[in-house]
């Protein structure tokens, strides 16, 4: 995970990351999870240990779409301000993803 240059002044010491991938298709809840102190870059892994619920599990899905986002609040809520960005959908299990923070939360 990377921070686009032209977003760097908005990101704070305190902020926190959040990792997470979505169904490219289905439903819109993320399917696993990595929150984070906000040091960027960061690597990562997403696998179904960080499964949000046992009955929607990473290995389920065909193609994934993986989202970043930095939160002020630290809330896993996505808010007005955040900072975000995501991949095109990929298979699970892909590596060398490279996830640029480069769009404000509307």
């Amino acid at each position: 995970v990377v921070l686009s240059p032209a977003l760097a002044s908005r990101m704070r010491p305190n902020d926190t990351l959040f990792v997470f991938a979505r169904a490219a298709e289905g439903p819109r809840m993320p399917l696993a999870i990595v929150r984070r102190s906000a040091v960027l870059p960061m690597s990562f892994a997403l696998d179904d240990s960080m499964a949000m619920s046992p009955q929607l599990r990473l290995s389920a899905f065909a193609r994934v779409v993986v989202g970043a986002r930095l939160s002020r609040s630290g809330n896993a809520t996505p808010q007005s301000g955040d900072l975000i960005g995501q991949s095109e959908p990929v298979a699970p299990g892909a590596s060398g993803l490279r996830i640029a923070i480069d769009r404000v939360q509307p």
